[in-house]
């Protein structure tokens, strides 16, 4: 019975890393609309990247911006390369996958000579460590 139930939660908490969501900015605007009035939940599992495109009309600069799937976006970011001059009529499709990653450009910070930073989730060391506990219970 306690066997069931360790392996319950095991399954529980590592189930719960399976679902993957991400936070994009929304919205069609002649501004680069970036702020927090404009961010959704994109859906589980289904809308894994955010994608922005900018197109330069006459009348200005066009922003579109959304949640999409990887296969979608890329397809798209990649058919659209060579309309992306910045001149009228350009067209421009990026694809991220990190949130609100189709914001304003991060203007660039230099690197810490020592030190290298790791974006890396933390649910997989999560996991481990309760792999590791759990077999030290059982056994």
């Amino acid at each position: 019975m306690r066997l069931l139930a360790l392996s319950s939660l095991l399954l529980l908490l590592l189930g719960s890393g399976l679902a993957l969501q991400i936070q994009c900015y929304q919205c069609e605007m002649t501004h680069d609309c970036s702020t927090p009035e404009f961010i959704v939940n994109c859906t589980v599992n289904v809308q894994d990247m955010c994608q922005k495109e900018v197109l330069v009309k006459e009348d200005g600069v066009h922003y579109r911006k959304s949640c999409a799937s990887s296969g979608a976006c890329l397809i798209a970011s990649s058919g659209y390369q060579q309309f992306c001059t910045g001149k009228l009529n350009s067209v421009c499709i990026s694809c991220c996958n990190t949130p609100l990653c189709n914001g304003p450009r991060q203007k660039k910070r230099p690197q810490p000579s020592a030190a290298i930073t790791l974006n890396t989730p933390r649910l997989p060391v999560l996991s481990f460590n309760i792999i590791i506990l759990l077999s030290s219970i059982l056994c």
